[in-house]
C-alpha cells in the first residue's frame, strides 16, 4: 500500500492541535493535491516540497499524490507543515519506512534547496505534541534549543531534508556546509514579524537585576512615585503616573521591570510561547526568564494592543507583556476604543479574539502602567499658574481616561516637577534597583506563603470576597477606608483594591496583618489625598 502518515502541529493562538499528515500514491496522471483546510501559504507548500525533495537527490514519485491534513475541520496556516508533508510523501514512495514516521511530530519549513528553515511558534507546538503523548519531535536545527525546553520529549534538530532522509533510512548522515562566521544566518531571515522590532517597543527588553542601564537610583527625588513603583512590583498592582513632562514618569516605568522577580519555570514557558508565536524571541536565548516590558506608541490601534489582524489573530501588546509590564505613555492620546478594550484583559487575565477563521485565546496577565500629563501643554498644577490651557481643554483632556478604566488602577500618584535643589544635590541618590528588588522578592515570598493552597500568587489576584472573609486586617484599620466608601470617594471595587494594596504594604514592611498605617498609605496611593504617613517604605519598617 503506497500510504504513509506522520504528524505536525497547527497553532491556534498559543495553543496547538496535533495534525496527522497523510500521503497516498495511486496510479494515474502525476498530480499533487493538498486537502484539509489549508491556507494560501500552506497551499504553496506543494511547490516547495517538490523542489526540496528533488534538490535533495531523491526522485519525485510520478503518480497521483494526495496529501490530507486531518482533522480537516481545523484551519491550518503557515509553512511549518512542509517537513511533515515531505516525509509523508517519501514514506508513501517507500524511500523511508512508513512505520518509522507514524509516531514522530515534524515542524519546519523547507527551502527550495532542501534546507530546513525555522518557523514561529516552535515551543507551543512542541508543548501541544507533548500534551498529546508524542515523545519524538523533529525541528530545524536552529530551533532545537527552544524545542528542548519541553521536558519528556526527544528533540532532533536537522539542517536539511537530506539529513532527515538519511536518519530515517538509517544511512550515513551527510554533512551540511556551515555559513561563514560573522555573517547573519540566512535560515533566520524572515522569522521575525515585520514591524515588531526594538524600535517599536513591541519587544521584550528583559530588564532584570542584571540590566545595569535602568537603575532606580537614577531617579532624582519622587519619593511617592518610587514607593508606588515598589508597591506595584510587590503586589502586581496597576499604576497611574500623572505629572508634567520631564518629571521622570517614563524613567520610573522603564525601571519597574528591573525590580520584578525572575519568572518561574511555568511562567517562563508561557512568556516564551507568546513571543515565539509573535517571532520576537531574542537571538540565542530560547527561554525568557525575566519580566518582559512592552511600550507601544500612542498611535497603536485596538488590534495592536489586544491582538488581531487578518486571518488568524496574532498576539498584541497585552499578550507580549504577559507576566511583565505594559507601559502606555501619553495615555490620553490613545484612542478611546483601544483603551476601553483593555478592561476585559485587566479583569480576566486573558484575551479572547473571535475571527471568521476561528476563536483565539491569548494570555494577558500583565502589570499596567499609565502615564499622562495633567493637561495638553503639561504645565497645569495646583501650586503654580504656568498653564495656558482653557479649563474646557483641561476637562476634555482628562476625560479621555474613562472612569471604569481608572477604577481598575490600584495606585495613582502625582509626579511632581523636579526642583533645582533636588537635581543638583550631591549624594542624594535614592535606593538602587537591587535593594528594592530584594524587598520586592521578600514581599512576594510572604504573599506566596500566605496564599499557599489557593490559585493566586500575588495580592492583586485575590478576589475581594476572599480578602474580607479569610484574611482580615487589624481590627479598626479599615475604618477610614470604609468612611471613604460611604462618602463616595471609593467604589466597592476601590475598597477591595485598597485592602489588596494594604496587604502588599504589610508584606513589604514585614507585618503579619495590615494595620492602620498600612491602610492609610494604601489610601494615599489610591486617592492621592495625604494621610499623614511616611511615603518611603523604609520609614515604615
Amino acid at each position: 500500500m503506497a500510504f504513509a502518515r506522520t504528524c505536525s502541529v497547527a497553532l491556534v493562538g498559543v495553543e496547538g492541535v496535533v495534525v496527522e499528515v497523510q500521503a497516498d500514491l495511486e496510479p494515474g496522471v502525476a498530480a499533487f493535491t493538498l486537502v484539509g483546510l489549508p491556507d494560501k501559504s500552506l497551499m504553496e507548500s506543494k511547490d516547495r516540497v517538490r523542489a526540496a525533495v528533488v534538490n535533495s537527490g531523491t526522485a519525485w514519485p510520478q503518480k497521483k499524490l494526495t496529501v490530507g491534513l486531518s482533522p480537516a475541520s481545523v484551519p491550518k496556516s503557515g509553512s511549518g507543515f512542509d517537513l511533515a508533508v515531505a516525509a509523508a510523501v517519501l514514506g508513501a514512495a517507500e524511500r523511508v519506512d512508513p512505520r518509522v514516521l507514524a509516531d514522530i511530530v515534524m515542524i519546519g519549513e523547507l527551502g527550495l534547496d532542501g534546507r530546513v528553515r525555522p518557523v514561529r511558534g516552535v515551543l507551543p507546538a512542541v508543548l501541544a505534541a507533548a500534551d498529546a503523548g508524542y515523545e519524538q519531535v523533529v525541528v530545524p536545527e536552529c530551533a532545537a534549543a527552544e524545542a528542548s525546553l519541553v521536558p519528556g520529549v526527544s528533540v532532533l534538530g536537522v539542517r536539511s531534508l537530506r539529513q532527515l532522509i538519511a536518519i530515517l533510512a538509517d544511512e550515513p548522515v551527510p554533512d551540511e556546509e556551515q555559513d561563514e562566521q560573522g555573517r547573519p544566518d540566512p535560515l533566520l531571515a524572515g522569522l521575525r514579524v515585520p514591524g515588531t522590532g526594538a524600535a517599536t517597543g513591541m519587544h521584550s527588553i528583559g530588564a532584570s537585576q542584571h540590566d545595569h542601564g535602568h537603575d532606580l537610583a537614577d531617579v532624582v527625588g519622587q519619593t511617592s512615585a518610587r514607593t508606588a513603583v515598589e508597591v506595584a512590583a510587590a503586589g502586581g498592582h496597576h499604576l497611574f503616573l500623572e505629572g508634567p513632562p520631564g518629571a521622570g514618569k517614563t524613567m520610573l516605568a522603564e525601571r519597574l521591570s528591573a525590580i520584578l522577580p525572575r519568572l518561574g519555570r511555568q511562567e517562563s514557558l508561557e512568556v516564551t510561547a507568546v513571543h515565539s508565536v509573535a517571532g520576537l524571541l531574542p537571538p540565542g536565548k530560547p527561554l525568557i526568564d525575566v519580566a518582559p516590558y512592552c511600550a507601544p506608541h500612542h498611535s497603536a490601534t485596538m488590534q495592536a494592543l489586544v491582538g488581531g489582524g487578518q486571518g488568524m489573530a496574532r498576539p498584541g501588546a497585552v499578550s507580549l507583556s504577559h507576566r511583565g509590564v505594559l507601559f502606555l505613555d501619553e495615555t490620553p492620546e490613545f484612542s478611546n476604543q483601544a483603551l476601553d478594550a483593555l478592561r476585559q484583559p485587566l479583569e480576566a487575565g486573558h484575551v479572547v479574539i473571535a475571527r471568521s477563521a476561528g476563536v483565539v485565546r491569548f494570555p494577558a496577565k500583565f502589570l499596567m502602567v499609565l502615564a499622562a500629563n495633567p493637561c495638553p501643554c503639561g504645565r497645569f498644577s495646583q501650586r503654580d499658574d504656568l498653564c495656558e490651557c482653557p479649563p474646557s481643554a483641561i476637562r476634555r483632556y482628562q476625560a479621555r481616561l474613562s472612569g471604569p478604566l481608572l477604577d481598575r488602577v490600584d495606585l495613582r500618584v502625582e509626579v511632581d516637577r523636579i526642583t533645582r535643589t533636588e537635581l543638583t544635590a550631591v549624594g542624594a541618590r535614592g535606593e538602587s534597583s537591587a535593594t528594592v528588588a530584594d524587598r520586592v522578592r521578600a514581599a512576594r515570598e510572604r504573599a506566596v506563603e500566605r496564599l499557599a493552597g489557593t490559585p493566586w500568587c500575588t495580592n492583586s489576584e485575590v478576589p475581594g470576597r476572599e480578602l474580607r472573609s479569610r484574611w482580615y486586617a487589624v481590627p479598626g484599620a479599615m475604618d477610614e477606608a470604609e468612611r471613604n466608601l460611604e462618602r463616595g470617594v471609593l467604589t466597592a471595587r476601590g475598597l477591595d483594591r485598597v485592602l489588596r494594596v494594604a496587604w502588599t504594604v504589610a508584606d513589604l514592611v514585614g507585618h503579619d496583618r495590615p494595620d492602620a498605617t498600612d491602610v492609610a498609605l494604601a489610601l494615599q496611593l489610591r486617592t492621592g489625598v495625604p494621610r499623614g504617613v511616611p511615603m518611603a517604605i523604609g520609614a515604615l519598617t
